[in-house]
């Protein structure tokens, strides 16, 4: 978000602020009145916190008009004066036209159907989808396709309870908790109903909204506001946080971080300080206990506009110790130092603030991890031996010395873990198994597998425990570094330390066994599942039948499906989707259709788009089209499985269908999903696409689709000669997207091996991109930069510019090896300079084998073909 719009926004919040001092006071004296009780050292606390907010300027009730006046008018919902649930929000964001709420049925029928439209992925009930529909159920059974919850049978809950268990639990980790998942429906309902409606819809539910709901609520008002470039409508976002903070106050509920963390991190990211120190007055009035974390905000704040003068004075009073019991505020303005790694005040805090005094440990773990970033061994290496002599207890300074080893930058793994073990040998403190579930978390990220297997051996011998979700982190590392034979090694320690696997850690492991084609030992695992006693899955069988897919096995496919059978083990919607999707006939495509509905499987999106690739893979392009005309297919799933098909189009060919597709999406106000995109570009390669490739390429959010589409895009660029656009591309690469010049490298490699494998016409471009890399982009070409142009010299037996190539090698710093001897030796050869070129084959090294054969050959080639070149120059001059 621009600065300009931060500043717009807290001029327009200060306009508000000056029209309301009367007002304001008297909201202040309110808010005092009804705060929580607070002790002597609160109320002092609170007088030093607050002593820069100028309260007299508080803007509670002139907001709310200021920012009415500028909102859209609509006509408040009109209620019965007895309802004594009644909202004190007044209507200002018409997101939808919901009928006012009442007790009659016509309401209550409007109201399902509008919570309806948001299960089934927020489609209107306007929308060409929907229309024609009966009312109440009919409409509900025509969006979702199956009866309305009054109507649904045990088995048909359970049946789908477990289609949408397995869709979850596709990836070893999976953290979708009862509160994210209310967290997501609340979220969902502010966007589709506006939030004071979404209070409402809970309310008329008989759902009391607690304090979960209002944090809900205010994170999709950060959201809104983040998103939004109308700086009138981010302000209104900003006004309704505060009313929901003023609603939650008139319920009695304690205004906690969890609420405002994520409203005051907006506030100072934005460097809005009038409208920080507003709400911080407010909170702080409302919970005195909040008043030390807020302290921790305030320097955050102070940090992120620069203003030294506040940070000094802050700092000031972390130094000085009055005597009252601000030592929380103190420890957090300290804690907000150290997240900012302001290297010269905290060294200075350090020295006279007792960190043994600071509590819980986490506080003191984040000094060292503080410590780590900025490379202050020798002060981390004092503070440990002061703990040390202290008599803190051993396991918390063992955490200690792993928050800030990890912590360390740009050290490699094995350095990390000697500086580990070196400090617990110098403390003599024996490693506890939080400290080293960090480390092995650690090497985990960095996908150093083997050192967290190590790690994990001296955590057995001494007798420490490893937890599973440390073991799966370790699954994941193996997965991801592609050192599937690590699973061995992995299952040797869960067997020998009577370690309790769970369905998880097995489907994990079978799948690792597959990835490296050991399929009886996937089996094999499957066959020890009863030793922990523990019961085997679909997923489990499902990732040995991916693997034959895979490799194109279908009789072992199928051979899969049957042990399941004999196992008793249900086949799901996955099992399903990969049976379908491998199909090479429309008869297989049936049967197996007619297979899931026999089993009572839910059909779940996953099944539509392996219906639409069986479809694509057999040719009936036709009946891939008709898929996304199903009437079980949810809303909210439509557009993934449209793009799907978009993809599965393109890669057979079909492209003028695939765009029209496309088309389509975009007109009906959507976006295609990103994989779908790469499939366009991927395939949409004949000339004169450029504009329609770069359009693409802008549809693409995330940063790494976008980057893979820009060097699929660069690639076209070359093929067919668009310098111009190739540049920008690169230079948008390298400074939006690609910091690491390593990527960048391997880029730049990928680009010259298509100049260097091309015909001669190509090398001129791969000439100008060079000269952009050293001059526009200030890079040094790469080795095989280098090598990949002169072998395009050789194709077009260009002389001249290999000699400027030559001369770039050592620009460059890159010595002269065989390659680049060797092919050289082959652009004179093909110049026809022989003799340059037996003085350059003096030069290349013979003792390899391979050598001497790339050398025979070339003068067999070129010099085999002057001499015919020479011949018929002789007959044509005879004949003359």
């Amino acid at each position: 978000m621009p600065a300009s719009k931060a500043k717009n926004l807290s001029s327009l919040f200060r306009t508000a602020v000056k029209t309301t001092t009367t007002t304001a006071a008297a909201a202040t004296a309110t808010a005092t009145s009804s705060s929580s009780f607070s002790t002597p050292a609160q109320d002092a606390t609170l007088k030093h916190f607050v002593s820069s907010v100028d309260t007299s300027s508080s803007p509670t009730a002139s907001i709310s008009n200021f920012i009415k006046r500028r909102c859209v008018k609509v006509k408040s919902p009109k209620s019965s004066s007895s309802r004594s649930t009644e909202t004190s929000f007044s209507s200002s964001l018409p997101i939808l036209n919901l009928e006012p709420l009442s007790d009659s049925e016509d309401s209550t029928k409007q109201l399902s159907r509008e919570i309806s439209s948001i299960l089934s992925g927020g489609e209107s009930l306007s929308s060409p989808n929907l229309q024609g529909a009966d009312d109440g159920e009919d409409i509900v059974e025509k969006v979702l396709n199956i009866p309305w919850f009054s109507n649904l049978s045990h088995n048909h809950i359970s049946l789908h309870r477990k289609e949408v268990s397995r869709e979850r639990k596709q990836k070893w980790v999976y953290k979708s908790s009862q509160g994210n998942r209310f967290n997501r429906l609340v979220s969902m309902c502010g966007q589709k109903l506006g939030t004071e409606t979404t209070i409402q819809v809970f309310g008329k539910l008989g759902r009391e909204t607690g304090v979960k709901e209002y944090n809900a609520l205010i994170g999709l008002c950060v959201q809104r506001v983040r998103r939004s470039d109308d700086e009138d409508a981010a302000l209104e976002q900003i006004h309704m946080a505060f009313r929901l903070f003023e609603s939650m106050r008139e319920q009695g509920f304690q205004i906690e971080e969890d609420t405002y963390g994520q409203f005051l991190l907006y506030l100072i990211e934005m460097g809005m300080e009038q409208e920080f120190h507003f709400f911080c007055g407010v909170i702080g009035k409302d919970n005195p206990r909040s008043l030390p974390r807020l302290g921790y905000y305030e320097m955050l704040l102070w940090i992120g506009v620069n203003n030294e003068e506040k940070i000094q004075e802050l700092c000031k009073y972390i130094a000085v110790d009055n005597g009252g019991d601000n030592s929380a505020l103190r420890e957090n303005y300290l804690l907000a130092l150290c997240e900012s790694d302001r290297k010269k005040e905290l060294l200075q805090l350090l020295e006279i603030v007792d960190i043994m005094k600071l509590s819980p440990p986490n506080s003191v773990a984040n000094i060292f991890r503080s410590l780590g970033r900025l490379s202050l061994e020798s002060s981390a290496e004092n503070f440990l031996m002061a703990f040390k002599n202290y008599n803190y207890e051993a396991e918390n300074i063992s955490n200690f010395i792993s928050s800030y080893v990890v912590s360390i930058p740009n050290l490699a793994v094995e350095d990390v873990i000697s500086k580990f073990k070196n400090f617990h040998a110098k403390l003599e403190v024996t490693p506890s198994s939080s400290s080293y579930a960090e480390l092995i978390t650690y090497c985990c990220d960095s996908l150093k597998v083997h050192a967290a297997l190590d790690l994990v051996d001296e955590m057995c011998e001494v007798g420490l425990t490893l937890s599973i979700e440390v073991l799966h982190s370790i699954l994941h590392a193996t997965e991801e570094s592609c050192e599937f034979n690590l699973v061995r090694r992995i299952y040797s320690v869960i067997c020998h330390q009577d370690m309790t696997p769970n369905n998880e850690t097995f489907r994990s492991m079978i799948n690792l066994c597959v990835r490296m084609k050991d399929y009886e030992g996937a089996y094999g695992m499957l066959e020890d599942l009863e030793k922990m006693n523990l019961t085997p899955t679909a997923n489990m069988y499902n990732a040995i039948m991916a693997g034959y897919f895979r490799d194109k096995n279908t009789y072992g496919a199928l051979m899969v499906l049957r042990k399941m059978e004999l196992a008793d083990v249900k086949p799901d919607s996955q099992t399903f989707s990969y049976l379908i999707s491998n199909c090479d006939c429309e008869e297989d495509i049936i049967k197996y259709y007619e297979e899931l509905k026999h089993f009572g499987v839910q059909v779940t999106r996953h099944i539509f788009m392996a219906l639409i690739n069986a479809y694509a893979n057999c040719g009936q392009f036709e009946k891939a089209k008709q898929v996304v005309s199903n009437k079980g297919i949810p809303v909210k799933n439509l557009n993934e499985i449209k793009s799907v098909l978009v993809s599965a189009l393109a890669s057979h060919g079909q492209m003028s269908d695939a765009l029209d597709i496309y088309e389509e999406i975009k007109q009906s106000g959507s976006n295609l999903e990103p994989k779908a995109v790469i499939s366009l570009i991927e395939h949409l390669q004949s000339d004169g696409e450029l504009s329609r490739l770069l359009q693409l390429l802008k549809e693409l959010k995330d940063a790494d689709y976008w980057v893979d589409g820009c060097c699929r895009l660069i690639l076209y660029c070359v093929r067919y000669k668009h310098l111009s656009s190739a540049v920008d591309l690169l230079k948008q690469m390298k400074d939006n997207f690609c910091n690491d010049d390593m990527a960048i490298e391997v880029l730049f490699d990928e680009v010259f091996s298509q100049v260097g494998e091309s015909e001669f016409t190509h090398l001129q471009i791969g000439l100008d991109l060079l000269q952009v890399i050293k001059d526009e982009l200030c890079l040094s070409p790469s080795r095989k930069c280098l090598d990949f142009l002169l072998n395009a010299c050789v194709n077009a037996k260009d002389l001249q510019s290999s000699l400027l190539i030559w001369k770039e090698y050592q620009a460059a710093g890159l010595p002269y090896n065989v390659l680049s001897f060797l092919r050289m030796y082959q652009v004179l050869l093909a110049s026809g300079e022989h003799k340059a070129a037996k003085i350059l084959l003096n030069k290349i090294p013979k003792d390899d084998i391979h050598v001497r054969c790339v050398i025979k050959a070339c003068q067999t080639s070129y010099i085999r073909s002057m001499s015919t070149k020479g011949k018929k120059k002789n007959k044509v001059k005879k004949k003359g």
